[in-house]
């Protein structure tokens, strides 16, 4: 009898351990699947053949992107939200270059490897004078960086029948090749395109993320052209149809080329110039203008510090998001780098073109900088000095610690 009550004994305490054990490895399974659900959930939207991950809540970084989950409704609408495999893949950058821009985009390309951790690949589309200039200069920024980027050097090329002088002459030279690049570059996934007279003062990374922000139908990002509707130019003057209340500003683009080729963007772009050609006046912006206005899905709007113009402060300080975080991208439209009408633009153009890489980041650029910006204290502009550095100066604490 005692045998068998001691034997019973046994099995209850082992049967009470292996219970709490199995108990135990159940918990924290669950637990961990579903904090991870966001994660492990894949789908393929059909335009492409990138691997997409539904964005998950541990995944939100910031104000901005949380505000990017609220515009599109609580948890139930994260399936129309996804993380591209793209954020881990190299950064694309292209620039399209003609008469006498060379300096500038080159300027332009130095801020761009300056301030980018991740793989960098540069695609220029030039006239053909300017490739074998081109050409040297990145030779030379590769070895001086250790070969920290790749690059292309491509012709401009109009891929229509018939005349392309009256595509090149569109707005500004060579401007309306960003309209073909799904078509010139048919090998590429995705990239991000600027103009020549815009200067990085931030990692790329920070603008690249916002293709993790789109959605299944959003195939480009772009910057408003205004922020304030008494001082717009579109809603004020345009004699054509244009996206949104104050339309949009294509200086500073991000191109799903794979779902604008499935969009078959080409195809839109000729019919829509020869219909309002007489209308237009900002060229290949006003027809970009004008396709998202009839396809306002698959546009994603950023905020304004991504595509920071003078207009934002020659009056009054009107990009809150700069503000807050210090401009990502400084755009000196109407050739405020080069004239004296916006010394700030000027002071921080002049501080980039003048640093060479591979010296000091912090003692020749960021202080040389803050020195020049000193000098325009009387200006609107430079009243608000802080925030051409701020993110500058966030990198530079971040990456180096100073």
């Amino acid at each position: 009898m005692c045998r068998s009550m001691k034997s019973i004994s046994r099995f209850v305490i082992i049967f009470s351990i292996l219970s709490v054990i199995f108990f135990y490895v159940i918990v924290n399974y669950f637990n961990s699947s579903q904090a991870g659900l966001s994660n492990q959930i894949v789908w393929t939207d059909g335009l492409s053949n990138n691997r997409r991950e539904l964005i998950g809540v541990s995944e939100v970084q910031s104000n901005e992107e949380l505000l990017s989950l609220q515009n599109y409704g609580e948890l139930g609408s994260r399936l129309h939200m996804y993380k591209n495999s793209m954020q881990g893949s190299q950064i694309v950058l292209a620039v399209v270059a003609c008469g006498d821009r060379l300096s500038e985009t080159l300027v332009m390309i130095k801020s761009a490897i300056l301030f980018t951790q991740k793989p960098l690949n540069i695609i220029v589309l030039a006239d053909d004078p300017l490739i074998a200039s081109f050409k040297e200069k990145l030779n030379v920024w590769r070895t001086s960086t250790n070969h920290s980027f790749t690059y292309k050097v491509l012709p401009i090329t109009f891929p229509l029948q018939g005349n392309t002088d009256e595509w090149r002459k569109l707005f500004k030279p060579c401007a309306s090749q960003r309209l073909f690049l799904p078509t010139v570059l048919s090998d590429v996934d995705s990239l991000l395109y600027v103009d020549t007279d815009t200067l990085f003062l931030g990692p790329l990374e920070d603008v690249w993320r916002h293709f993790d922000l789109m959605n299944a139908s959003q195939m480009a990002a772009l910057t408003p052209e205004h922020e304030d509707p008494n001082t717009g130019w579109y809603n004020r003057f345009a004699k054509h149809p244009y996206y949104g209340r104050l339309g949009v500003n294509s200086g500073v683009m991000l191109m799903n080329l794979t779902r604008m080729r499935a969009f078959s963007w080409t195809n839109y772009v000729v019919p829509i110039y020869k219909e309002y050609k007489l209308k237009i006046t900002w060229g290949d912006q006003d027809i970009i203008n004008i396709i998202f206005h009839f396809h306002p899905d698959k546009l994603y709007v950023y905020p304004c510090r991504y595509n920071y113009r003078p207009d934002h402060c020659m009056y009054m300080s009107v990009c809150k998001s700069a503000e807050s975080q210090g401009i990502a991208v400084l755009h000196g439209s109407r050739g405020s780098f080069h004239a004296e009408k916006q010394p700030a633009f000027r002071a921080i153009y002049r501080a980039m073109e003048e640093y060479q890489l591979g010296t000091d980041l912090y003692v020749n650029l960021f202080s040389t900088m803050r020195n020049y910006l000193e000098l325009t204290t009387s200006t609107n502009c430079g009243k608000i000095q802080h925030i051409f550095t701020k993110a500058m100066q966030h990198f530079i604490q971040k990456t180096y610690g100073r």
